[in-house]
C-alpha cells in the first residue's frame, strides 16, 4: 500500500457534505460525457452505504493532485474545470465524518490522517492506494459510509439531469426549461449555479461566457445575474419555439397589471414577443399614455376586432414601423391609423338611380358649396358612396 499526501491548505468551511456530493457526481457526469458510455448510478446498499459510480476510465490517483484538468478546460460543455473539486469533495467528507473510498481497475484507495513526511508533528488527510481488487471494473466507484439519504437528495438537486425539469427548447446558447414551482433555477451545464424568483423559465447555459467563468468560483456558489443576464437574453432570442413564444407573449399582457416576469422586462425580448403575438393574434399595441388620450383610436380599433395589449414606451419605439416574424407590419397606433385611411371603399351611385328626394337634396349641392366660397379647385368631380368602410 501506497500513502499519499494530498496537501490540502484551503478547506471549504461553508460546504456541507451534499456539496462533496456535487462534486463526485459531476465528475462521474463528466466522465460519462468524455467517455460516451452509459448512465452513471446511484445507489444504496444493504449496509446503508452509498455507491457512485460511473463507467469510464477509471480513476488514477494521479487524478488527486491539484491541477487543472487540460481535458475538461477544453471542453466547455463539461461540468468540472478547476481539477481542485475532488480534493475540495474529500476534505469535506473528512470533515463531516463521511468515510470514503474509491475503486477502479488501477487501484483501491481510501483515506485517513497520518504525518506529513518529514514533518511528523504536521497530520494531513492522505490518500492510501493498494492494488485493485477487480482489475476488470468498468469507470470509478465512489463508496460513501455515513452518509444520508438527505445528502444524496440534496446533491441529486443540484443537477439538471435529476431534477425533473422539462426541456422546452434547446439553442445553440442553452435550454429553456419548464419553471417548476415558484422559483426558478439556472444551470451552467447542468449544475445549478443561482436561482431567480422572477422569472418565467428555467434556464441551462451550455455555451460559457468570460463573465461566467470568472463568476463560477471553486465553491460554485453565489452566480450573480450580472455574469449570465446576457446568455439568457441569447437564448430566448434564438429561440423559435412556439411554447416559449406563446408564454413570452401572455406574460407580456401582463405589463399594466405589474405582473410580468423579468424576462419580457428586458426590451429585445419584448420586442420578440411582440413581434410573435403580432403573427399569431389581431392585436394592436399601445402605450399607457396612448390609451388614456386617444380612447377614440381604441374604440375604432376594438370595433374592427383588435386585441389591446399595453407596452412600455421602449419597446413601443422598438416595434415602430417593424415587421414580425412573417413580414407583416406590426400592428401600432399610426400602423392602425394608415391602414384605417387606407381601408375607405367606395361603392358609387349613379344620379339616375336616386329617388326624387335624393336627388331634389343632390340638387342643392352647389348652393352648399357657397357657404364654404364655392368648390374648392382641387375637388373634380362629387359622387354619392353608399359606403365609406368594408
Amino acid at each position: 500500500m501506497k500513502k499519499f499526501d494530498l496537501n490540502i491548505e484551503k478547506v471549504l468551511e461553508d460546504w456541507e457534505a451534499y456539496h462533496a456530493i456535487r462534486e463526485v457526481i459531476a465528475n462521474a457526469l463528466d466522465e460519462q460525457a468524455i467517455t460516451n458510455t452509459k448512465d452513471i448510478e446511484i445507489s444504496q446498499d444493504q449496509n446503508g452505504w452509498w455507491h457512485i459510480r460511473d463507467f469510464g476510465r477509471g480513476l488514477k490517483y494521479e487524478h488527486l493532485t491539484q491541477n487543472e484538468n487540460e481535458e475538461k478546460l477544453l471542453d466547455p460543455h463539461l461540468i468540472g474545470k478547476f481539477g481542485v473539486g475532488l480534493k475540495d469533495a474529500l476534505a469535506t467528507f473528512d470533515r463531516k465524518g463521511v468515510k470514503v473510498n474509491i475503486k477502479s481497475r488501477h487501484g483501491d484507495i481510501s483515506f485517513g490522517k497520518s504525518q506529513k513526511h518529514e514533518f511528523e508533528d504536521i497530520i494531513t488527510l492522505h490518500a492510501y492506494i493498494s492494488e485493485a481488487v477487480d482489475v476488470n471494473l468498468e469507470g470509478t466507484e465512489f463508496i460513501l459510509e455515513e452518509c444520508s439519504k438527505g445528502d444524496i437528495d440534496k446533491a441529486k438537486n443540484l443537477f439538471l439531469k435529476f431534477s425533473g425539469e422539462r426541456i422546452i427548447d434547446t439553442t445553440q446558447y442553452g435550454q429553456i426549461l419548464e419553471k417548476m414551482g415558484q422559483v426558478s433555477k439556472i444551470y451552467i451545464n447542468g449544475v445549478l449555479a443561482a436561482e431567480e424568483e422572477d422569472f418565467l423559465f428555467s434556464f441551462n447555459i451550455t455555451s460559457i461566457t468570460k463573465a461566467i467563468k470568472k463568476a463560477l468560483n471553486r465553491e460554485r456558489t453565489n452566480v450573480g445575474r450580472a455574469a449570465y443576464s446576457d446568455r439568457i437574453k441569447a437564448i430566448l432570442l434564438a429561440s423559435k419555439e412556439k411554447e416559449v413564444a406563446k408564454k413570452l407573449v401572455e406574460d407580456l399582457k401582463e405589463y399594466e397589471t405589474g405582473k410580468m416576469h423579468d424576462e419580457v422586462k428586458w426590451t429585445d425580448v419584448s420586442v420578440q414577443a411582440v413581434k410573435q403575438l403580432n403573427e399569431s393574434e389581431k392585436v394592436i399595441f399601445f402605450t399607457p399614455n396612448e390609451l388614456t388620450n386617444a380612447p377614440e383610436i381604441v374604440d375604432k380599433a376594438k370595433d374592427d376586432g383588435y386585441k389591446i395589449v399595453a407596452v412600455p414606451d421602449n419597446v413601443k419605439e422598438k416595434i415602430s414601423g417593424q415587421t414580425d416574424i412573417s413580414g407583416n407590419p406590426i400592428m401600432d397606433v399610426a400602423q392602425f391609423q394608415k391602414d384605417y385611411n387606407d381601408s375607405f371603399k367606395f361603392k358609387f351611385v349613379e344620379i339616375k338611380d336616386l329617388d326624387s328626394k335624393e336627388r331634389f337634396i343632390f340638387a342643392k349641392t352647389s348652393e352648399i358649396l357657397d357657404f364654404i366660397g364655392g368648390k374648392p379647385n382641387i375637388v373634380k368631380e362629387i359622387k354619392i358612396s353608399e359606403t365609406m368602410r368594408p
